[in-house]
């Protein structure tokens, strides 16, 4: 994948992907222009043409690009054939809902286990995925040769753990703990504050 694209390029990057894989195929949609998808996605046509030029799949002159080769470009772009293992640190009502959301492997991600400090939920299973005490977390790292992470802790414990999961090998964390995590050396992150989101499509009303 090329780590140069403008970040929001690379956001759309899983839309282009998920709209394609869900045209029937029945023929109608062999090959597709930039205008259609951009119409489907309400996004502007020169915006597609310019992030898909990042895949290296080249569209035809009145015709479009070729679809199943479009898709198989985006899925290379972004590793999705490269499978890589996943896990989660905190089974409270997100992380259980995260553990059983089957979306992930669309995209070649595979959850394998989460974490908690509840007694009562370290050696349980959700999702067919098993909850382990977070004491067990750079051991199972290494075990499922885990390099991606969720955090879905309370506030408070989310820099802490961000923390643990770069001492444990993670490379790449996506925060949902209402707090911003600061920059861990080397470890990529993501913050997400689903209330704030909510509050600013409010704004929007």
């Amino acid at each position: 994948m090329n780590k140069d694209i403008p970040e929001f390029s690379l956001q759309r990057m899983p839309v282009y992907l998920n709209y394609l894989r869900t045209l029937p195929d029945d023929g109608n949609y062999n090959f597709i222009s930039s205008g259609a998808i951009a119409q489907a996605l309400g996004l502007g046509e020169v915006l597609v043409r310019k992030d898909l030029a990042y895949t290296g799949c080249a569209g035809r002159p009145k015709v479009g690009y070729p679809r199943i080769e479009l898709i198989s470009a985006l899925e290379n772009f972004l590793c999705v054939n490269d499978a890589k293992s996943a896990v989660i640190v905190g089974a409270g009502g997100l992380g259980r809902a995260l553990l059983c959301y089957g979306g992930f492997k669309n995209y070649g991600i595979e959850l394998a286990c989460a974490f908690d400090t509840d007694p009562e939920k370290i050696g349980t299973e959700v999702g067919g995925k098993p909850i382990l005490s977070v004491e067990q977390l750079q051991e199972s790292c290494k075990k499922y040769g885990a390099v991606l992470a969720i955090i879905a802790v309370p506030a408070s414990a989310a820099q802490q753990t961000a923390e643990l999961l770069k001492k444990a090998g993670i490379k790449a964390i996506l925060n949902f703990a209402p707090a911003q995590i600061t920059a861990c050396d080397g470890v990529k992150v993501i913050n997400i504050d689903v209330a704030a989101n909510l509050a600013i499509l409010a704004s929007m009303l």
